[in-house]
């Protein structure tokens, strides 16, 4: 099978499935990004053998990582961190700054706080650890896909505590009051709808908390995303965090 810059999978540009762009009905298109070929296997062997999930192609750095895009159009791109040339944290901000970018779920042994919040902040969409079981693995990567937050329980313990914890000093948090400012032009219902995305609430929860349709949920989300400038409904949560209304 031919490669590019690293990348297997069929050739760009080549005629085949792999090649062609994704559609809105068909499986979701995922690339799988990591140095080590028996993960990359591994991978490949659960998310394959999952009727609407499609594996288009792997990359084994993050140097790797525009010109697989470019070939493949993944809707998903499962992500390790720890690579020899690229890591995978400047892997996605690099991706997430492009016009229409795949959605990023970060899967890797290591789950340090300052690499969790690198990576959600630059745009992923979910952050799991490597001993995340199968089955796990496939539901996190269609609620990627689907524009849902994903995290492993004990990264959200984690992330809580380290956004929630005591400040290291008594002088004026910048974080804070961006945080604070952005989310003052909000209406009172986009507010509701923000503390809830704070809260790790699903669209169908905040439907019921809030008495809306989840159609009109998906449609608030989107207009926070589109207000307060943002790439996906986790970075919306790490807001309310920052500015501590949760």
């Amino acid at each position: 099978m031919a490669a590019v810059a690293g990348v297997t999978g069929p050739t760009p540009g080549a005629p085949g499935p792999a090649a062609e762009p994704p559609t809105p009905d068909g499986p979701v298109r995922v690339l799988i990004v990591d140095d080590d070929p028996l993960v990359r296997a591994g991978l490949s062997m659960i998310l394959g053998g999952v009727p609407d999930l499609l594996v288009v192609g792997e990359a084994a750095d993050g140097s790797e990582v525009p010109a697989a895009v470019a070939a493949y159009a993944p809707d998903v791109v499962l992500m390790d961190i720890r690579m020899p040339r690229l890591d995978g944290l400047a892997a996605t901000e690099a991706l997430r700054a492009l016009p229409r970018p795949p959605e990023v779920l970060v899967l890797t042994t290591f789950d340090a706080d300052d690499q969790v919040l690198r990576a959600l902040r630059a745009g992923a969409g979910g952050f799991l650890l490597k001993d995340t079981p199968p089955a796990e693995i496939v539901r996190a990567v269609h609620r990627v896909a689907a524009g849902e937050a994903t995290l492993s329980p004990t990264v959200t313990r984690r992330l809580i505590d380290h956004v929630t914890g005591p400040g290291t000093g008594a002088g004026p948090d910048p974080r804070r009051e961006r945080a604070l400012r952005l989310l003052a032009g909000l209406s009172e219902r986009e507010r509701e709808v923000a503390v809830a995305l704070g809260q790790g609430r699903t669209n169908a929860e905040i439907a019921a908390e809030l008495y809306m349709s989840v159609a009109t949920v998906k449609a608030y989300v989107s207009r926070l995303l589109t207000r307060l400038d943002l790439n996906n409904r986790v970075q919306v949560a790490l807001l309310v965090h920052d500015a501590g209304l949760v």
